[in-house]
């Protein structure tokens, strides 16, 4: 046989808003819903109040309080709740300071307190309000224009608190630039505020509430009247920065930090109506002007984000057709390699192209610092190596122009390790190394040789000499050349792949084709990081001598 749950007794709610209005609320309807949305029982005109916040329920002849899985939680008696049964007193919060307070009460609501509303909310003027609320809705769902939708809301601002004018104001470095004015007859020119930017947003630094404007004449200055600054009904609204985290940590409110702006309202024939109503009413329309403001910027953000994307695109498939397409996997000469940015560009520099019919050169070079800066020092670096054949420089006297050029435009601040070699059809090598990692020679015999620096990196000093080394490779010989980014290469533990590794590997492979050992090395590489993210551009060549 079922049961009935006993009927809840009447209660209520006497609610505190930020403003310091307070009224009482009966719980009729339940649920009874709390939060931002429009049609909750009692709205929380809070940019930081969840749509959907919290809701009172009838259970058992008793009330309970529920969480609807809030942004910043809620509540009661300063203890964080999920579901909880309330008691007459409980005080319940929202998560966030400075906002609504409400106490739970069992019982009627006193009949003084219950108010009638005000004749400008009962009568034809809330019709006017209510015209004026449902223009903002509709550009808030159709304008693609962010002004179109600020001049809506303006005017209903003007529409609700009857007054004759209306500013609104956003920050920009130390003052306020108006981004809209308007009166009942439409757009007005910026210069009729008339009231100085640095006393409004003054007052807008030292309260973050309604503000009842009360201006001194003297700090005017001769261009503002006494007339002008003292015979006016002000009202002014703060436009609360939106947050767009995940509103769980709970910070202090600045109004210098989290204020975007201000909505600026006068009159000089009538008060400006700040009836509980139209407060309620003017803290909509500021949180829907900040949440348009917040949205433009964020818009304006992706946009931005989008284009650096498509550039850094573009950058990134000009810097990899520089690299050589066609590398001989036939004749004396041998080679494979490659380069990995670790961002969308990269600051190493690989190139490997033939001098003419019995030499080759390879080059390998790395830019200090990462991203788009390095990336052009790069390509400068290969279009200045591009010409050497035709300016008949030797190689030392290349080095030497080509580290003070760098030097002279960067003055030091940019610098780059380079390892330059040319090998000839008879076996012989030159080669030079400014500070870049050791190249090695791996021999088909099983020996190691490794070509240290033989100067500083290019662009460090003003004058650095880079004296030309020799070395003579053997049919089956190797050269590997890289780039610091693969012995720095980091597994998930943070351990470095090392030089040590490298040498291993190629050892092991010391008898097999160039392309077997670049495959072999990055494939070691691969297994030891075990994906993990790394910072700096990999770059890997090996060359092959051969008999003719």
């Amino acid at each position: 046989m079922g049961f009935e749950s006993a009927a809840a007794p009447p209660a209520f709610l006497v609610v505190k808003s930020p403003s310091g209005g307070e009224s009482r609320l009966t719980l009729e309807r339940l649920p009874f819903r709390i939060g931002r949305q429009a049609d909750n029982e009692l709205i929380l005109r809070d940019s930081r109040a969840s749509r959907r916040h919290a809701q009172i329920l009838a259970e058992n002849g008793q009330y309970v309080l529920e969480d609807l899985k809030s942004a910043y939680g809620v509540f009661v008696n300063g203890q964080k709740v999920d579901r909880v049964k309330l008691r007459t007193s409980d005080r319940i919060e929202f998560g966030f300071p400075d906002s609504y307070r409400v106490v739970f009460t069992m019982g009627l609501a006193p009949a003084a307190s219950q108010k009638p509303l005000p004749p400008e909310i009962a009568g034809g003027s809330s019709l006017s309000k209510l015209r004026a609320m449902l223009e903002v809705a509709r550009a808030l769902q159709s304008s693609l224009s962010t002004d179109d939708v600020l001049a809506t809301v303006v005017d209903a601002a003007l529409t609700v608190t009857g007054c004759e004018r209306g500013f609104l104001l956003l920050r920009n470095a130390d003052d306020l630039e108006i981004r809209m004015a308007r009166s009942g007859g439409g757009p007005l020119p910026a210069e009729d505020l008339r009231v100085p930017t640095r006393l409004l947003l003054r007052a807008l630094n030292m309260r973050k509430e309604f503000l009842s404007m009360n201006f001194d004449p003297e700090a005017g200055g001769p261009e503002h009247t006494v007339a002008d600054l003292e015979l006016r009904s002000v009202v002014c609204v703060p436009l609360v920065r939106v947050r767009t985290g995940t509103g769980r940590e709970t910070v202090d409110f600045d109004p210098a930090d989290d204020t975007v702006g201000l909505l600026y309202m006068d009159s000089r024939l009538r008060s400006a109506d700040l009836s509980s109503g139209g407060r309620e009413l003017l803290t909509t329309l500021a949180i829907e002007a900040s949440t348009v403001l917040e949205n433009a910027r964020l818009l304006e953000q992706e946009w931005e984000r989008q284009r650096m994307r498509q550039e850094l695109r573009i950058a990134r498939e000009i810097q990899e057709s520089l690299l050589p397409r066609q590398l001989p996997a036939t004749g004396w000469f041998r080679a494979t390699a490659s380069s990995a940015p670790s961002e969308q560009v990269g600051g190493d520099y690989l190139d490997i192209r033939q001098m003419h019919q019995f030499c080759w050169s390879a080059i390998s070079a790395d830019i200090s610092g990462k991203g788009v800066g390095a990336a052009l020092l790069a390509s400068l670096l290969q279009g200045m190596f591009l010409a050497a054949p035709f300016t008949c420089l030797s190689m030392e006297e290349m080095m030497f122009r080509v580290n003070r050029f760098l030097n002279e435009r960067t003055g030091g601040e940019r610098y780059a390790t380079l390892f330059f070699c040319s090998v000839e059809s008879s076996g012989a090598v030159c080669w030079v190394n400014a500070g870049h990692p050791p190249p090695l020679i791996v021999r088909v015999s099983g020996a190691l040789e490794c070509l240290g620096a033989t100067g500083v990196p290019l662009g460090m000093l003003e004058e650095s000499a880079y004296p030309i080394e020799h070395a003579l490779l053997r049919p089956g010989d190797k050269i590997v050349i890289y780039s610091d980014g693969l012995t720095e290469a980091r597994n998930t533990a943070g351990e470095f792949f090392g030089p040590k590794r490298l040498r291993e590997t190629a050892l092991a492979l010391a008898s097999a084709s160039c392309t077997e050992m670049h495959t072999a090395i990055l494939g070691t590489l691969d297994a030891f990081t075990q994906a993990a993210p790394q910072y700096d551009d990999i770059s890997l060549a090996v060359v092959e001598y051969h008999e003719e």
